[in-house]
């Protein structure tokens, strides 16, 4: 937490707020964010504006280090301090193509087959603050982040637009930034503008935009892929607009389903920020409260085996736990509950999970058994484990073979895992498993306990 605080501070930070924020890193021991903020305000011509803000004079009164470290810089980076624009000269490479361009203006690159492409000005990008200034030369981490999302949009709906008029997807987040993608159509819909709005206040940050248009067949078409490179200077308020141009006089005969186009959008930031935060240790924390059994209030019991655990961990996690141990049922006055109907095994892997959110890790020399799997997905949909019944669906279906592919079909109709169905059935009605998958003792038990599914292998095969 006090991580990510100190990176929110930095992105803040300005010639008005360096010092304030500087003595709050020195107070508290942020070595990174104190570090980099003495690296800005030593710069010659942000150094001559701080010294005149209330901030300063507080900061050389309370903390006299500090300043004795400012002094002893003695501007080492005197003239380093120059303020260049990223947006006006850096390189932007896409595709092979490098070239420079204007503030406000993106860079385009175009699709093979001939498919055209348009330079997309910004639509409302403010100009940069002069109060923001560059860093000083040692080499910042940079950490690349990024989204990237399907998007079905009515193609008449667009065509039918009103001037100024938008469709707009929802919020989609990257690299701690917030964005929503506008699609704009001109009046017979040949051309479409795809635009990246950005929804909150940021500091400099470069991005990267492309946007393609998916094919009948599912797949991504590369004669429509469009990229752009632009970089931000804000100045603290509004939102930002750029994009690209999809100019694709086919649109409706080569992309079009049931009314409808989608587009594939993907954002990627690649954001300078020389403060890192660590990653999430919840699961750590938590793993260690079970391993612990600090302030445990409830024990199951299973085949003479005890697991404590805690009420409320196990009711945020699962609401067939909450209804037992905090609703109505006999089980929210009891302090130690009776399991039938689960393994040992299988419980002290799901109450695992429900701690940390992962599975335990596989012994390399050991794998786990597709029964034993299956154990754990019955589970997950006992106590309503969604994420733990995706997850065991994926096993399973890593190991689905001409062998299995019947016993992990009937699993999954039976827990209703609908992924893993269609997928089991698209296995089975190839003609090389089929010839081999129905001579197999699950394949009998499927047909005598699933007419359902017999009846779609058998429609499938025969179309």
């Amino acid at each position: 937490m006090k991580f990510i605080c100190a990176r929110k501070l930095w992105d803040t930070v300005s010639i008005d707020t360096v010092a304030t924020i500087l003595a709050c890193a020195e107070t508290y021991n942020c070595h990174e964010l104190r570090n980099k903020c003495i690296d800005f305000i030593s710069l010659e011509e942000n150094f001559k504006e701080a010294t005149f803000t209330d901030g300063y004079a507080w900061l050389v009164l309370k903390f006299p280090s500090i300043a004795a470290e400012l002094k002893r810089r003695g501007f080492a980076v005197r003239g380093g301090g120059h303020n260049r624009s990223l947006a006006g000269d850096e390189q932007c490479q896409g595709r092979g193509v490098r070239r420079r361009f204007p503030v406000g203006c993106g860079e385009v690159g175009g699709g093979a087959g001939g498919a055209s492409a348009r330079i997309a000005t910004a639509c409302s990008c403010r100009a940069m603050s002069n109060k923001r200034a560059k860093m000083a030369e040692p080499v910042a981490r940079t950490t690349v982040v990024g989204s990237s999302v399907q998007i079905r949009i009515d193609y008449e709906q667009i065509k039918q637009l009103p001037v100024n008029g938008s469709i707009l997807s929802d919020v989609v987040s990257a690299g701690g930034h917030l964005r929503r993608i506008e699609f704009f159509g001109d009046d017979d819909g040949a051309d479409i503008f795809i635009s990246l709005r950005h929804m909150n206040k940021f500091r400099s940050v470069r991005a990267f935009f492309e946007a393609l248009v998916l094919g009948m067949d599912g797949t991504p078409s590369n004669q429509s892929r469009l990229y752009l490179c632009q970089n931000f200077e804000s100045s603290g308020e509004g939102t930002h607009k750029w994009g690209l141009l999809i100019v694709e006089p086919d649109l409706a005969k080569r992309f079009l389903i049931e009314r409808h186009v989608t587009f594939v959008c993907t954002i990627v930031v690649i954001d300078g920020s020389p403060i890192p935060v660590p990653p999430s240790d919840i699961g750590t924390h938590l793993g260690r409260l079970l391993d612990q059994t600090e302030g445990t209030d409830v024990s199951f019991i299973i085949d003479d085996e005890a697991f404590p655990a805690h009420r409320a961990v196990l009711a945020a996690r699962s609401p067939v736990f909450k209804a037992e141990l905090f609703g109505s049922m006999a089980e929210s006055t009891m302090s130690s509950i009776t399991l039938h109907d689960i393994t040992p095994a299988t419980f002290r892997t799901m109450l695992r999970f429900i701690y940390t959110d992962e599975l335990p890790a596989e012994d390399e020399h050991q794998e786990t058994s597709t029964e034993m799997i299956q154990n754990l997905l019955v589970a997950a949909d006992r106590y309503a484990l969604d994420r733990l019944k995706f997850i065991c669906s994926q096993k399973l279906w890593d190991k689905v073979s001409v062998d299995t592919v019947a016993t992990i079909l009937a699993c999954a109709e039976t827990y209703n895992c609908q992924e893993l169905r269609n997928k089991c059935i698209d296995f089975f009605v190839l003609e090389e498993n089929f010839k081999q998958a129905v001579f197999t003792d699950g394949y009998v038990a499927l047909v005598l306990n699933f007419p359902s599914i017999a009846a779609e292998l058998k429609r499938r095969v025969r179309a």
